[in-house]
């Protein structure tokens, strides 16, 4: 009983140290594939353990869980929200503003991918435009390979089965 209890300080000993680890990296604000395998890899001895991965987890969730009651609040849930919105917003303008302006014009917005084959896609007779035939087709086209399934809070299209 006493080597079990051992055991299970050391482990959450090193959870501990390795969470430490996390944040001083700076781990709850970036994820997956945005991070390097060094800032993963808490103890730095060239390999990433599952616990580690947990631990990365963990700190997340602990920096989003501001008043520390082990859950998320709609509150914290928006805060984290706005502020990858707001990185998301700063890293946009840093990559787009070619003219250092500090703004984003239209013409330093960037281009959708693939918006010009979409059209094409969509303008099945080739005719340079899209009827509503057309429009619905591809919708629906859309919709059969789980692109375009309403969401919570919005109303399905009569056409949309419901389950």
């Amino acid at each position: 009983m006493r080597k079990a209890a051992f055991i299970a300080v050391i482990v959450g000993s090193a959870s501990l140290i390795t969470a430490g680890a996390v944040l001083a990296k700076g781990g709850p604000g970036r994820h997956g594939m945005n991070m390097s395998f060094e800032e993963i890899d808490a103890d730095g001895n060239g390999e990433i353990t599952q616990a580690e991965m947990e631990m990365m987890k963990a700190a997340r969730f602990a920096a989003a869980d501001t008043d520390g009651d082990g859950a998320l609040s709609l509150d914290e849930l928006k805060a984290q929200g706005l502020k990858k919105v707001e990185q998301h917003a700063a890293a946009m303008l840093e990559r787009h503003d070619a003219n250092g302006d500090g703004m984003l014009s239209q013409d330093e917005l960037p281009k959708p991918r693939r918006s010009g084959h979409m059209f094409e896609h969509m303008d099945a007779d080739g005719n340079g435009a899209i009827s509503k035939a057309e429009f619905d087709e591809a919708r629906n086209h859309m919709r059969h390979r789980g692109m375009g399934k309403h969401r919570p809070g919005q109303q399905p299209d009569a056409q949309t089965e419901q389950n």
